[in-house]
């Protein structure tokens, strides 16, 4: 299967935030340091993400986003992707 960008961005994110889970809330500067993505890139990537109850946000120091289920529970990312991390089908 082929992933458009926008899914290879957003399945690289998920897995970097699945991998860091123990240690708490990612924050988005630091998965944009690790993978060389847009930091505004990113902002509206998981903006998206969380729209599609992907991921959670955490506000204030320490804060990032986690996962909203655990990775062996997810099971929604392949459909993300699928869809373009839209609700709608549309691929934005």
């Amino acid at each position: 299967m082929r992933l458009s960008t926008k899914s290879r961005f957003a399945v690289t994110a998920m897995i970097d935030v699945a991998l860091r889970e123990d240690h708490g809330p990612v924050a988005l500067a630091a998965i944009s340091a690790r993978h060389q993505i847009s930091l505004s890139y990113l902002e509206q990537l998981f903006s998206k993400l969380r729209q599609s109850e992907l991921v959670e946000s955490t506000r204030g120091p320490g804060g990032g986003y986690s996962l909203a289920r655990s990775a062996e529970k997810n099971h929604h990312g392949r459909h993300c992707c699928r869809r373009g991390c839209s609700r709608t089908g549309r691929g934005h």
